[in-house]
């Protein structure tokens, strides 16, 4: 609780480090190394606040839809580039509201975080917090598939075939709905892909109406759903730009640098 109300005020947390300790047992609980703390403390130190004055939507996280009272589809995103994603921008002195799907991650300082379920429910706060912002990320794996119809109970195991099917529809597709209502913001997408990867991110980055958009393939090692690093491409309509295994961090203030240069 101490730590989380350190967090809360925006205390940098540097983590113990997993190794031998001094009982001789082997276990989380070393000093970081000198080494990390100090490049923890040079990226802190070298923050500018280039994003004053700025206000930035950031969704992260994924989706989910209910199937019956107790049972839903959803995907595997953690929420963590989206989280980054808002903690670099709120570091760089950004306005920052962070609409998040379920996960469980530590809202970054200086963040208005709104929770969310369903692909309705985040569009609906995309709607109402979307005005007069100058920069909207749309980070979240937003599930692209719903229940047409909704179980009001919970389906019966002991009631149902050795098969039978679920009748699917489309759900909201938000970032197609700010693209076409762009005015004042620059609108940033991710697109996730294990084929063809650019050539279905720049199709997405033209139908999408996009400033930016965020290209990575899951399958890459270091990549993807869950992991505290990635491997991007930043497309953008002059350029594509691949960068190496980042924390995600770097990844998010990397998208920020190349945001700074479209504006």
């Amino acid at each position: 609780s101490n730590l989380k109300k350190l967090h809360e005020l925006g205390y940098e947390i540097i983590p113990p480090e997993e190794g031998e300790l001094a009982s001789g047992l082997h276990g989380i609980g070393r000093m970081a190394e000198p080494e990390t703390i100090f490049q923890r403390a040079n990226e802190i130190l070298s923050c500018q606040n280039d994003l004053t004055g700025k206000k930035v939507l950031i969704t992260a996280g994924p989706t989910i839809e209910y199937i019956d009272k107790v049972r839903y589809i959803t995907n595997p995103s953690s929420g963590k580039m989206g989280f980054q994603l808002a903690r670099a921008a709120a570091e760089r002195g950004a306005e920052v509201t962070l609409i998040s799907g379920p996960v469980n991650v530590d809202t970054p300082a200086g963040c208005k975080r709104i929770d969310v379920e369903s692909a309705d429910d985040m569009f609906n706060a995309v709607k109402n917090e979307f005005d007069s912002i100058d920069l909207i990320i749309m980070a979240a794996a937003v599930e692209d598939l719903k229940p047409v119809t909704v179980a009001k109970e919970k389906i019966k195991k002991d009631k149902l075939n050795d098969r039978f099917s679920i009748d699917f529809e489309k759900s909201v597709d938000i970032l197609n709905y700010l693209g076409k209502n762009k005015s004042q913001y620059k609108l940033i997408g991710f697109a996730v892909e294990t084929e063809d990867g650019v050539e279905n991110a720049l199709r997405k980055f033209e139908t999408k109406n996009l400033d930016m958009i965020v290209l990575n393939n899951p399958d890459e090692t270091g990549a993807g759903f869950k992991t505290d690093t990635n491997i991007v491409t930043l497309i953008t309509s002059t350029e594509q730009q691949k960068l190496p295994l980042l924390t995600k961090y770097q990844v998010a203030n990397a998208i920020l640098d190349k945001y700074l240069l479209l504006s």
